[in-house]
């Protein structure tokens, strides 16, 4: 039974998987497989690993006739048509779990990093204009007992919140689809948890409800020194809101790990100074994507060789 892993993963679940010497494993290295590339290479496997930037859609997922398994490489899985799957009777499985604290982790680098003008301060010193230490240089702000407003109240959600609880002493409310009574943050609705927020961390999933849940009315309910996070999904935020209103001033800055249209990116928003960028890398820390490889084998393993339904399934 044959294996495409559509771009290289650590060695760790590529190990597991060639412990069963019925599994054969093409995994492929470089850029993202293009649409007629993944249809054509999909046509005879069993199970398919793809990584966020594989789109999986209906096509493709008739194009795969022995397909039993779409084991994707992340978490979110807005990029696979999972109705699409269902009705061919192909299990959708993700990767849960391990890399809650590395987003989280993330999440609070990027905080930091805005709120204490970082990256600016960095290329201040690269260009050589260091020469006299200025008591009103790269002012910041501080964390401590300020209000921390999270978007998606999940495994990830609730993780950053307790990091700032206890690192920063932060005020912690929240907005979600489910309130979480024992997990000692406020629930607000969101207009309420925007209006009061000094940070905003978007921590929830994309679906058409959440698809643009930041938009031109949510920013200009923001406080003008809030910050905005996003390590969730591009699409949550409105781009072409959001440049103006960091352009306009009517909130402090942001940072974004994810982008309305990764890879590419406005000229607008890389040339604004209020906003740190990172290449959708909030999850990049070895052990989780070690963990990831491991959780994509063990569940192709139980649907293959076992046949069992995926421990992660979808």
């Amino acid at each position: 039974m044959k294996i495409l892993i559509t771009r290289e993963i650590p060695k760790a679940g590529i190990r597991m998987l060639q412990e069963h010497a019925d599994l054969e494993i093409d995994c492929r290295n470089g850029p993202p497989l293009s649409r007629e590339e993944l249809i054509e290479s999909v046509r005879d496997v069993h199970a398919i690993v793809p990584v966020i930037p594989d789109v999986i859609d209906e096509d493709i997922i008739n194009a795969g006739k022995n397909l039993k398994i779409i084991a994707a490489f992340s978490v979110g899985y807005d990029h696979i048509d999972t109705y699409a799957a269902e009705k061919k009777g192909i299990y959708v499985s993700n990767t849960p779990g391990d890399l809650t604290q590395s987003v989280a982790e993330h999440t609070i680098a990027l905080m930091t990093a805005v709120g204490r003008n970082i990256v600016q301060a960095d290329k201040y010193i690269r260009k050589g204009e260091y020469e006299f230490w200025d008591p009103m240089l790269f002012l910041g702000t501080t964390f401590i007992g300020k209000t921390l407003g999270v978007v998606g109240f999940g495994r990830i959600g609730q993780y950053v919140a307790e990091m700032c609880q206890k690192g920063f002493g932060m005020r912690i409310v929240y907005n979600s689809r489910f309130k979480k009574p024992s997990s000692g943050a406020s629930f607000l609705s969101l207009d309420e948890l925007l209006e009061i927020s000094d940070v905003v961390s978007l921590n929830c999933s994309l679906t058409e409800e959440t698809r643009h849940l930041i938009d031109e009315p949510e920013l200009k309910k923001m406080k003008p020194t809030s910050l905005l996070i996003n390590t969730s999904r591009g699409p949550v935020i409105n781009e072409k809101s959001l440049i103006r209103a960091l352009r306009e001033k009517w909130i402090a800055g942001a940072g974004l790990d994810v982008f309305e249209d990764e890879p590419k990116i406005p000229e607008e928003l890389i040339n604004l100074d209020n906003v740190v960028l990172t290449p959708h890398i909030a999850s990049a820390t070895k052990e989780a994507r070690i963990q990831m490889a491991r959780m994509v084998a063990e569940n192709i393993i139980k649907v293959l060789i076992k046949g069992q339904e995926p421990i992660h399934k979808i």
